[in-house]
Formats: structure tokens, C-alpha cells, sequence
């Protein structure tokens, strides 16, 4: 199904959308709600961002597209694949649709369910009606209510009770010709344990079109769950991403975000530390070039006691480029014996460009222990001299401080294609 541009969201387009999906009619309700919220809503207001001239939703939404053999996918694809074919488990979309699936035998022997939304809503529709959109409300702003009302595409990842899934597995979304609205839900029941990895990119000939995609994580007790993303879109696709995660007793989730896009982006990342013994470690770098204009937020709330936090983001900013940079934590009455540490750091790399450090503690519990740090500003003059010192040209040796800036998170991507990838897109940033 292909819908030509500036068609309107209206009920007739949804209906035709979950019908052809052969969608359970509470998913219809739910779009249809949602897209009345949608029309409703006005345009978030983001602090020191202004969206009213940003692409919200001027954007083709649906696409036609075919299965390929894995060798008939685009060399970047095949290139960030896990190379241990036979564990390997990964899904690609393209545009609005998923055109290639594997699941390793040794996960489908464990239990382990993965595979596209559509696909599970069909076969496990009353798993999916547990987890969809239940950590996050559609009326909570219009990005999260459009995004509900057409999502399409997306990954449904469930880890049974126990199962500890020993290798990386891997999403890979591509925006070509299409509005991009993937929806991903990852289920880790009790003391289970799985590193998901999803790369987006998009065709440096793209139009100016929209991701508009949600995350939800749901973190068992003493489950542990790793997620690292690598966004790369190029100018002229405007990203906004809306990640949650709700962390039970014991349970650990650690974000690793690497936002590389050229174009706008507004990027929220929410973790809520439920029960006693909950942790959360979220880090997120970014390079900013051109015009480009940027808005991040990490948030992490603490519930239960004896609850731990660390949420560290690092920026270098080039040009005319304009970053801004939350960092919340957000102690709630009740959450004794609690510790969080948050940093945000800046480079600044062009008298031109801007950077907001913004970090922000919520404390209503007295007995809990709290930290922030914030910097924004030059290479250092010291660093760059000693290493001029020992024969390191100006500009190699900047570039050097920078990849030592941003490493405590490259070093965290767990696949190797992945990392080279983010290094090389990095270089390229660098390089503009």
C-alpha cells in the first residue's frame, strides 16, 4: 500500500492501514484514539527548541516493499551484520516494512521470541496487548500520538524466565522513500539477560521525510538488559525518538546511544527504577555539524530503595550547530539509599556553535546521596601542547582528544561491524 505525499491522517487512512495488516480490532481502537489525540495536541514546546518549523508530519507514510535474500541487501547492511551467521539474529526494515528476518536455532530453542510487531501481533496478539504503548501515553504530547496512531514496523523481542542470550541481537531500520515509525517492545523476564543492538540510517538521496519512533523496555527482576543504537540519518530527516524503560527489583538497564544524524533530532531516553536494587546506567554521545539543531534528554526516576544511577552525555559541536543536553534525576519520596551520579560534557569546536549542559536533580527523600557535573568549552590548550610536544600535528592531535572524549561509549557497542561503523561516521562528522 503506497500513499502519495501530503495525503491527510484521517480515520479512513488508519482503518485501511490496520485492516491490511489484519490487526486485532483493539489495535484499530487504539490508532483511532490516538489519532484524535494527534489532531487535538499542539506542538510540543522543548526548551530552547522550536518545532513549529521542523517536519512533523509532512511525510509519506507507508510503502510496498519486498523480501530480499541477505545477499541482495545493500553492502552498509551487510557490512554492520553480526558475522557469526549461524547465531546470528537480526531483522531489517525498510521504510515501512520489514524485508529481511532471522532467528538463530539456539534462541528459538530457548523460547526466546523475535520477529517483527506486525508479525507477533498476529501470533501472540495477547503478549503484544500486555506490552504496547503500556509504559508510555499517547496523550502525553502530538509526537507520541501520531507515532501511535501509524506506527508500522518495529521489533518484538521476548526472553524468557532464566534465559541468558549469549550473542548481540541486531535491528536495522533504513528511511528511504518514506516516513520511518517503528515501534520496539523488549520483554526481559526474571533473571534473564540479552544485548539488543539497532542501527538507522537512511540513503544520502533521501527526501526530507521523518523518523518517528518508541522504545519500551520492560526489565524483569534481576533481569539484565543492554540496548545500544546508532542513529545516522542524513540531512533533511528529522528524528524523534521516544525510549522508556521500566526496571524491576534487582534489574539492570544499560543504554549506549550514539547519535550521529545530520539532520534535527529530539531524542528522550526515560528510565523508572521501580523496586529496591533497580540500576540504570545510560551514556549518549553526539557530534553536531552545520545548522544543525539538537535537543537530548536523559531522565532517570527513582522509585524503590537502594536503587543505583549513572547517566553520562558528551557532545562535540562544529559550526553553527546547536545542542541541547538534560540530565535528569528525579528521587522520589520513598527511594532510601539511593545513589545517582550524572554528567553532561561539551566540546566546543567553532566560536559559532552552541552547547546546553543542563543537569537537573529532583530530590523529595532526604536519605539518598545525589551528584552532578556540567562542562561546556574548548579542546584543552594543555592537552593539545602535549601532544604537539611529541611530534603530533594541531589537527591530528584535536582529533585524537576528541575519539578519547567520546570513547567511553563507542568502546560499549558490542558488535564489532557496528563499532568500525560509528568510528567511521564520527571521522566523517569530523572531517565536515
Amino acid at each position: 500500500m503506497t500513499i502519495e505525499m501530503n495525503v491527510s491522517f484521517d480515520k479512513e487512512l488508519i482503518t485501511q492501514l490496520s485492516k491490511n495488516k489484519q490487526e486485532p480490532e483493539w489495535m484499530l481502537e487504539f490508532r483511532l484514539k490516538a489519532l484524535e489525540v494527534y489532531q487535538k495536541l499542539p506542538i510540543p514546546r522543548l526548551e530552547k527548541t522550536k518545532l513549529e518549523k521542523w517536519n512533523i508530519d509532512q511525510f509519506q507514510p507507508f510503502t510496498d516493499e519486498t523480501p530480499v535474500d541477505i545477499r541482495d541487501l545493500p553492502e552498509e547492511i551487510q557490512n554492520i551484520l553480526e558475522v557469526n551467521t549461524e547465531d546470528r539474529s537480526v531483522l531489517v526494515q525498510k521504510n515501512s516494512n520489514f524485508v529481511y528476518q532471522q532467528l538463530s536455532k539456539k534462541l528459538a530453542d530457548q523460547g526466546v521470541i523475535y520477529t517483527d510487531l506486525d508479525t507477533a501481533l498476529r501470533e501472540y496478539p495477547d503478549l503484544v496487548k500486555k506490552y504496547f504503548m503500556n509504559s508510555v501515553s499517547f496523550d502525553e504530547n502530538k509526537l507520541l500520538a501520531l507515532h501511535t496512531a501509524l506506527w508500522s514496523g518495529g521489533v518484538f523481542l521476548y526472553i524468557p524466565k532464566h534465559a541468558e542470550v549469549e550473542f548481540p541481537v541486531q535491528a536495522i531500520f533504513l528511511a528511504e522513500k518514506s516516513g520511518l515509525l517503528p515501534h520496539v517492545i523488549i520483554v526481559a523476564e526474571a533473571y534473564s539477560s540479552v544485548t539488543y543492538v539497532d542501527h538507522y540510517f537512511s540513503k544520502n538521496n533521501a527526501q526530507s521525510t521523518v523518523h518517528n519512533g518508541v522504545v519500551e523496555v520492560y526489565v524483569g527482576e534481576g533481569a539484565k538488559v543492554r540496548f545500544a543504537t546508532i542513529h545516522n540519518f542524513a540531512n533533511g530527516v528529522y528524528d524523534y525518538t521516544h525510549r522508556h524503560a521500566d526496571v524491576q527489583r534487582n534489574g539492570r538497564i544499560e543504554w549506549v546511544i550514539g547519535e550521529m544524524n545530520e539532520g534535527n533530532t529530539v531524542s528522550n531516553n526515560i528510565s523508572i527504577l521501580k523496586d529496591s536494587g533497580a540500576e540504570a546506567d545510560s551514556k549518549l554521545i553526539f557530534i553536531g555539524t552545520g545548522d544543525q539543531k539538537t535537543n537530548f534528554t536523559s531522565k532517570v526516576i527513582h522509585e524503590g530503595k537502594h536503587t543505583n544511577s549513572q547517566i553520562l552525555s558528551r557532545g562535540v559541536m562544529l559550526d553553527q550547530s546547536t545542542g541541547i543536553f538534560n540530565g535528569i534525576t528525579h528521587m522520589k519520596k520513598g527511594a532510601v539509599k539511593s545513589n545517582a551520579e550524572q554528567a553532561e560534557k561539551i566540546l566546543m569546536l567553532s566560536e559559532r556553535a552552541r552547547g546546553d549542559a543542563n543537569p537537573i536533580l529532583l530530590i523529595d527523600e532526604n536519605d539518598v546521596m545525589a551528584s552532578h557535573a556540567a562542562s561546556a568549552g574548548p579542546v584543552s590548550k594543555e592537552e593539545i601542547y602535549y601532544l604537539m610536544s611529541r611530534g603530533i600535528p594541531k589537527e591530528e592531535a584535536e582529533r585524537l582528544i576528541i575519539h578519547g572524549f567520546l570513547a567511553p561509549v563507542v568502546s560499549l557497542i558490542p558488535i564489532e561491524g557496528m563499532q568500525e561503523k560509528l568510528e567511521n561516521v564520527i571521522e566523517r562528522k569530523l572531517g565536515k
